[in-house]
């Protein structure tokens, strides 16, 4: 490696005060008899015993320093910093910084988790990054520290829970963030006062500010590109140790339904997808409580073929429709329940055979009639459109709200409680920000946000 002129050479200082925020940053002071070195590195993204192999241990075994230095020099893939920007960079991409002699060499400790992570289980994608989140705290931080390699992403770490002693860091990007979210975040975690924290699903209720809350209102994800594309937008991400989850906030009704597919997909395609899921919602919600309403209390709406066909099926049906109604999606949901609690290997063959069965002994003895088949059929497809199951699980529980609308006003309950729901989503806030805006002006938002440096 040729050297460089004097006035060339960062300091390492200097690299430090940049990362001074950076809660996983290690700074080293290494002393011998012949000299002494300082170190430095990202934690989350080195490997410490590649770190501790080739640069502490031979310092403490070569008594010359200048030999020691002459090691450095000529090991592979080592770079020598000559700015503070080079220096900055390599350190984010897994690089470790020693200065001896008033210079500063970098050495490539780049920490890989592959063997450790597993794929995600409950958000699948059909392209893009497979690998999930895992139990491990540093190594969630390394999969997202891999993909921002930014020195304006800050992390912040603390422990809560009096008895578990939780590790709990806080990533955002410094030029993006709301920093009025940043501060209700801190006061929030800084007054929270809990024995026990073991998921992250945990500490999202703490850090909820609402009593009563229908939909949520922040995400629980388990991919890192998930996070990273949210960091990016300016949001807050929160890490739990020994939990394989991360919370982002704050985030909109329409964050919900957006796939990591759509930001692969052609941008037609993607809208298309986020329409679909959409239109799912809107079919969870009022497929059954149309089919009550329909039924018994405005049959003369719908064609009259049809109503022919809706009657023709229930003719040995001996109960109301929202008796029906209640009784089938109820069975739904303990296929849906069981499929999650059974074990993997029995789980889908039981349900599907147990769903067969019910569905076929329940039309044949003239329990339910044709058409509710394919209705809950159709609820229960469109339901699994949504592709974070926090907003999935809130859609299963609130269409019943519009069943029972339905059972007692017919198609006018629908309606109020339709227009009920839109007005509790408009006056919701995620810690502060609307929750219900309007998606084109969202981007329009994002824009001025940027524009202001991340304040606004």
């Amino acid at each position: 490696m040729s050297e460089q002129p004097h006035k060339n050479v960062v300091s390492l200082e200097g690299v430090k005060g940049e990362l001074s925020t950076f809660a996983d940053l290690v700074d080293n002071t290494l002393v011998s008899p012949s000299g002494q070195a300082n170190l430095l590195y990202i934690k989350s993204v080195t490997d410490a015993q590649k770190i501790s192999r080739t640069i502490i241990t031979p310092f403490y075994e070569m008594e010359d320093m200048s030999a020691y230095r002459d090691y450095i020099i000529t090991y592979p893939g080592s770079e020598e910093g000559t700015t503070v920007e080079r220096a900055l960079e390599l350190l984010l991409s897994g690089y470790a910084g020693l200065a001896i002699q008033s210079r500063v060499y970098f050495f490539d400790a780049l920490l890989s988790e592959n063997s450790s992570v597993s794929q995600t289980t409950t958000e699948s994608v059909t392209q893009g990054p497979s690998d999930g989140f895992t139990e491990n705290l540093a190594i969630n931080l390394n999969l997202v520290r891999r993909r921002y390699q930014s020195p304006q992403l800050k992390m912040e770490s603390m422990l809560i829970g009096n008895i578990s002693r939780t590790k709990v860091a806080i990533l955002y990007d410094e030029s993006r963030v709301n920093h009025e979210v940043l501060a209700e975040l801190r006061e929030k975690l800084g007054t929270l006062k809990v024995d026990i924290l073991q998921a992250a699903g945990e500490l999202e209720k703490y850090i909820s500010s609402d009593k009563l809350r229908l939909i949520p209102k922040t995400i629980v994800t388990e991919r890192p590109d998930r996070v990273v594309f949210n960091l990016a937008e300016g949001k807050v991400a929160l890490l739990t140790d020994t939990t394989g989850f991360a919370i982002v906030l704050p985030c909109i009704f329409n964050d919900f339904f957006i796939a990591m597919d759509d930001k692969i997909n052609l941008p037609f395609v993607g809208r298309f997808l986020k329409l679909l899921r959409i239109i799912g919602v809107a079919m969870t919600l009022w497929l059954p409580a149309l089919y009550v309403a329909l039924t018994s209390y405005n049959p003369e709406i719908i064609r009259i073929q049809i109503t022919l066909l809706i009657a023709g099926s229930r003719a040995t049906v001996p109960y109301p429709s929202f008796v029906e109604v209640l009784i089938m999606l109820l069975m739904m949901e303990f296929l849906t329940e069981a499929s999650i609690r059974l074990p993997r290997a029995v789980g889908p063959t039981a349900t599907t055979v147990g769903g067969l069965i019910l569905g076929q002994a329940a039309t044949e003895a003239g329990l339910v009639g044709n058409i509710m088949i394919i209705l809950v059929a159709a609820v229960a497809i469109s339901n699994f459109l949504i592709p974070l199951n926090m907003m999935s699980f809130s859609i299963r529980v609130l269409k019943y709200f519009f069943v029972l609308a339905a059972i007692v006003l017919g198609l006018v309950g629908i309606v109020i409680c339709f227009v009920g729901f839109t007005m509790y989503l408009c006056s919701q806030r995620s810690f502060g920000q609307p929750y219900f805006r309007l998606f084109l002006l969202d981007d329009v938002m994002k824009g001025q946000r940027k524009g202001k440096g991340g304040n606004g």
